[in-house]
């Protein structure tokens, strides 16, 4: 284990894209700063809407080959943040995109949604223990927005970390590991105000504006226990958001999905300990992920 950096950061994501929305400053920052990044993602994202047209023919409904698209998307993504390992939970397209929360697509037998939590988490066993990351970032138990592949990601990224740790599971994937932190991604709902009142004031293209309610993972300024200053990041998380093309349009300091609502590019990127001991005294917040995480 001499080799590996000194400081390791997981991250497990449901879709490509989330992580560049969720985490794009905070992943570049630590990747230039010497960290060993890793990124996985739970599916490909193929039920997602395909916002050019000239690309609309990839969606499920049509040749259903937005997957496969979509892992190009990310690897530029990643090239973008300076991130060289990316993986796939149990490898592409082990795990298929629920699609919303209600539709017929949660319950195909490949769905993520439909895993038992059980045997997915294996998967990200053997990659924590391999890694051996001192710090992971995930979802909040809602997913964030109430997506059924986020939340599974949520439900398989904390089991793994508990079964990671546990001394006689499947010796097979590596020797035990436990992991000092874990955080939930969130925003804080002064961030949130601001910024929305910040693109009406400024105008953009996109037709509509989104509602503060409508970001995933906002909550009250006092829950936040973590905020990476990513400004020196922040043209490297727009671009590789750029790169999930199929996904986002990116406006200068705003972007818009599918529904064509604009809402704030954030560069600085706030968190929630959900596990670990806090890195800041007296209940300030942390301005390093890895404050207090140990070796």
């Amino acid at each position: 284990m001499t080799d590996l950096p000194a400081r390791r950061l997981l991250l497990v994501h449901a879709h490509p894209d989330d992580e560049s929305i969720n985490n794009g400053a905070t992943m570049a920052k630590y990747a230039a700063e010497g960290a060993r990044v890793t990124l996985v993602t739970c599916t490909l994202g193929e039920e997602g809407e395909v916002i050019p047209a000239g690309l609309a023919h990839l969606a499920a409904d049509q040749e259903d080959r937005l997957g496969a698209h979509r892992i190009g998307e990310l690897a530029a993504a990643m090239k973008e943040l300076g991130v060289t390992d990316h993986r796939f939970l149990g490898g592409p397209g082990r795990f298929r995109d629920s699609g919303m929360m209600g539709l017929e697509q949660n319950h195909r037998e490949d769905a993520f949604w439909h895993a038992d939590v059980d045997d997915a988490a294996p998967y990200l066993v053997e990659v924590i223990r391999e890694v051996r990351p001192q710090v992971l970032v995930t979802y909040d138990p809602h997913g964030g927005y109430g997506h059924p592949d986020h939340i599974q990601a949520h439900r398989v990224a904390m089991r793994a970390a508990v079964l990671a740790a546990e001394t006689g599971y499947r010796p097979g994937l590596g020797a035990p590991h436990s992991i000092a932190k874990i955080y939930w991604n969130r925003v804080p709902r002064s961030v949130a105000e601001e910024g929305f009142a910040r693109l009406r004031a400024t105008g953009t293209d996109f037709p509509g504006v989104a509602a503060v309610d409508d970001l995933p993972g906002v909550i009250d300024d006092t829950e936040i226990t973590a905020a990476i200053d990513g400004t020196p990041y922040r043209a490297r998380k727009a671009a590789a958001m750029r790169a999930h093309a199929t996904q986002i349009a990116v406006d200068g300091p705003f972007f818009a999905l599918s529904n064509d609502l604009g809402q704030p590019l954030f560069a600085a990127e706030y968190y929630q300990l959900a596990h670990g001991e806090p890195g800041a005294p007296n209940g300030e917040r942390e301005d390093d992920l890895f404050a207090g995480a140990g070796a």
